[in-house]
């Protein structure tokens, strides 16, 4: 036995081919027994809790630690056996290309998970789909500053590969100013949120429910159907009403009567509408008064507040005090007016 353990090959002994496979199944036993005890253990810890921070822990323990640990095992199994300068620049490049790939992969996959799970419960779908965008982005930038890092690691010279990168990355933006300034202000609208998906906006003379944010447009659904395409540098330079915004809803209307009205008519009209506005639900008076004198009725003005943004919800309530109003001067003998002419006529002596 001790004459076959002595035996040579490949410049390293049997035994040290034993050693090294005793190694390797040793750490991954250590790795299974951490899988199915201590990792079911944080996964029910995880559930129990609130916050998803711990549920973000565990995953990465999953995506990046577990792998990188069977490499692990891998990689001080191997320091036990002699190589040639070939294979140790072969092991070294495997290596630092898996710890490359294993770390630029649990970047991007928290910054996924972070995205489309932490995102969405917190701040809703809509936030995590217009976060998409960005996260996408993102992972493009890192998996090159990955590859560029990587590279330079590997013995190869990146100083001119930067140096083109730079002048090239110099004319492109020259050449695509638009399209970076639209990149610019997405971000703006990202984290500034002057609105979001969902929200009824009105743009000079466009109006319309945001559908879609994108990284160089935004689509808008106007009310007549149609799909408004806006560059976001449009958006951000523009004033922009948002209505999803809008706490409580300004109202002002008038009423017009005939000037046969009755002074006691008139004074009484505005305790009429106050006391109209104020028994509709979600709405608070605020004046009415007797405006003027028009060309052919008696004005009077009423101001109220809806609380809310729903318009369906705000002409529910003109409605209802629209009928009242009519039911209240149908009582109490009061006239609207509309455009009257009367003709003054002298019959001449004959």
């Amino acid at each position: 036995m001790g004459y076959f353990s002595d035996q040579s090959f490949w410049g390293n002994t049997v035994s040290m081919y034993m050693l090294t496979l005793g190694v390797f199944i040793f750490g991954i036993a250590c790795i299974y027994i951490f899988k199915k005890i201590i990792m079911s253990r944080l996964r029910v810890w995880a559930e129990k809790t609130t916050t998803r921070l711990d549920d973000i822990l565990v995953i990465g323990i999953e995506k990046a630690a577990i792998p990188l640990a069977y490499f692990g095992a891998f990689y001080l199994s191997m320091q036990n056996l002699n190589f040639s300068e070939k294979a140790e620049r072969a092991l070294y490049f495997t290596t630092v290309i898996f710890l490359t790939y294993f770390f630029l992969k649990a970047i991007t996959t928290f910054l996924n998970y972070l995205s489309q799970t932490y995102i969405k419960k917190e701040q809703g779908e809509d936030r995590a789909k217009q976060m998409k965008g960005l996260t996408t982005l993102l992972n493009v930038i890192i998996w090159v500053l990955g590859l560029m890092f990587l590279l330079d690691n590997l013995g190869f010279k990146i100083t001119s590969v930067v140096a083109g990168l730079g002048i090239g990355g110099i004319a492109i933006a020259l050449a695509a100013q638009t399209v970076l300034g639209d990149l610019f202000n997405y971000f703006v609208i990202f984290f500034d949120r002057p609105f979001e998906v969902g929200d009824f906006l009105v743009i000079e003379d466009k109006k319309g429910t945001v559908e879609h944010i994108g990284i160089k447009t935004t689509r808008i659904r106007s009310l007549g159907g149609e799909l408004l395409v806006f560059h976001n540098t449009d958006l951000t330079n523009s004033r922009i009403h948002n209505y999803k915004k809008m706490e409580r809803r300004r109202v002002v209307f008038q009423v017009g009567v005939v000037y046969q009205t009755t002074p006691d008519q008139l004074a009484n009209l505005p305790l009429i509408m106050k006391e109209i506005i104020e028994q509709q639900e979600d709405a608070t008076f605020d004046r009415a008064h007797f405006a003027s004198f028009g060309d052919f009725s008696l004005n009077f003005e009423m101001v109220y507040y809806v609380l809310g943004a729903d318009y369906a919800h705000y002409m529910d309530i003109q409605q209802a005090i629209n009928l009242a109003i009519f039911r209240q001067f149908e009582q109490k003998g009061i006239e609207f007016a509309y455009p009257t002419q009367t003709l003054f006529m002298n019959k001449a002596a004959s």
